[in-house]
């Protein structure tokens, strides 16, 4: 098994389990039984979405095409008037 996708939120997770099992890639989502563990705290980096090694090139090329907001932290854009002047 190699490790295709860290997610940051279950979402993310299930959302690239299901664009590769679409894709007739087997994909399991492992960790998700941990996020309740720690209670109200957030838990990072346990969620993993695995596939079988042999998978790995095609799996790769699938999550690299789903939009997954790893654009930036920035939420505004430059240039984008709609949020008001920014303070000098």
């Amino acid at each position: 098994m190699h490790v295709i996708y860290q997610a940051d939120n279950l979402f993310d997770a299930h959302l690239v389990k299901h664009a590769l099992e679409d894709a007739g890639i087997p994909a399991f989502v492992f960790g998700e039984s941990l996020l309740g563990g720690m209670g109200e705290l957030p838990l990072f980096g346990v969620l993993r979405v695995c596939v079988p090694d042999l998978a790995r090139p095609e799996a790769e090329d699938i999550v690299a095409r789903l939009d997954l907001g790893g654009g930036g932290d920035d939420p505004i854009v430059e240039g984008d008037e709609s949020a008001g002047p920014l303070p000098a």
